[in-house]
């Protein structure tokens, strides 16, 4: 059974990384919340729950999915 995502911490996710409009690396994400990159990148599926969905580039960078007008 995971771990449940932590809900102060998905909130700071949602006030952090709108703060990197161009896309964060996940390492840096992990040290501004504290935690490990695997916990950042275990986090995805809640956040996406709450309706931040987050998109991963083909460099490793993570931003907010925008939908195309």
């Amino acid at each position: 059974m995971g771990r449940r995502a932590d809900g102060e911490r998905l909130e700071r996710y949602e006030e952090l990384v709108p703060e990197y409009p161009d896309a964060i690396r996940p390492s840096i994400l992990a040290r501004l919340l504290g935690v490990a990159r695997s916990t950042v990148q275990r986090d995805l599926p809640a956040l996406e729950e709450r309706g931040t969905l987050l998109m991963e580039d083909g460099r490793g960078l993570l931003s907010l999915f925008r939908r195309r007008g």
